[in-house]
């Protein structure tokens, strides 16, 4: 069975790659952000917007026609299940390969607190909703507890300590309404654990998010990912991008309904 090699974000050196390992960190979040902005645009639109508006008597089109809107927005949200996997995997890595494992955690803190008002005005148009948080809370949950696991591996006088914590991030997933709650968290955790083995790291990872059907299809082109970083520095971007493209939605649904 093959191990998964341990490479620095950006490594290019000479290791032997199988010849499907063909994809960097770059084309991953780029997959990431694609298959997520599909998914966003049904349902920020289609859902929130021209579903909701027929199902109040607010929009007058004919009942075949909303439906035939319905069903293309199932395929864009099909499409969009592949996005959340991917996101999880690359924040895995990013936590094996961060310098500033602390820094990381506060980065996706700023933007998590950045990014919640543009996704409760997408998705709820509300400027404060709060039975719902936007991803990033749930990625840094995700960081959090895997903090806890490492100090459970790593420190013995701290061990407990750290898998109580890990177990708490979870449960804080359902608490404060993160996107995919505790299972989000736990999920992550997972993909944690078989960091080391690619392949069962897939099976597990497909397992356990097969209740969404097209979503182990990430696993696709996470298998296909080289363990480099690639030539371009998308940090910025794949942060930034989404509090940017939430409220462009959200006024693009203002326009239109």
């Amino acid at each position: 069975m093959e191990t998964k090699r341990q490479m620095q974000p950006g490594q290019t050196a000479g290791a032997v790659h199988p010849w499907y390992r063909c994809l960097s960190g770059n084309a991953l979040k780029m997959i990431a952000i694609v298959t997520m902005l599909i998914d966003h645009v049904g349902a920020a639109l289609l859902e929130s917007g021209l579903v909701r508006s027929y199902n109040a008597g607010q929009l007058a089109i004919s009942y075949n026609e909303a439906l035939r809107w319905w069903n293309f927005d199932q395929i864009l949200r099909d499409i969009g299940r592949i996005a959340f996997p991917i996101y999880c995997f690359l924040l895995v890595e990013g936590f094996l390969h961060t310098r500033d494992v602390k820094k990381y955690a506060l980065r996706l803190g700023i933007f998590a607190l950045l990014s919640e008002i543009p996704f409760d005005l997408a998705f709820e148009h509300s400027l404060v909703y709060i039975h719902s948080q936007n991803v990033f809370f749930t990625l840094l949950l995700g960081l959090l507890a895997m903090m806890g696991i490492r100090c459970f591996e790593e420190n013995w006088q701290y061990r407990w300590l750290g898998l109580a914590a890990a177990v708490l991030c979870c449960f804080l997933g359902d608490a404060f309404y993160t996107d995919y709650g505790t299972f989000g968290v736990f999920f992550i955790i997972m993909l944690y654990a078989f960091r080391n083995c690619g392949w069962l790291q897939a099976a597990v990872g497909a397992v356990l998010i097969a209740w969404e059907k097209t979503a182990p299809l990430a696993f696709i082109p996470i298998l296909m990912y080289n363990g480099t970083r690639g030539k371009w520095k998308l940090k910025i971007l794949f942060y930034a991008i989404y509090p940017i493209h939430l409220l462009i939605l959200y006024g693009i649904w203002l326009m239109i309904f």
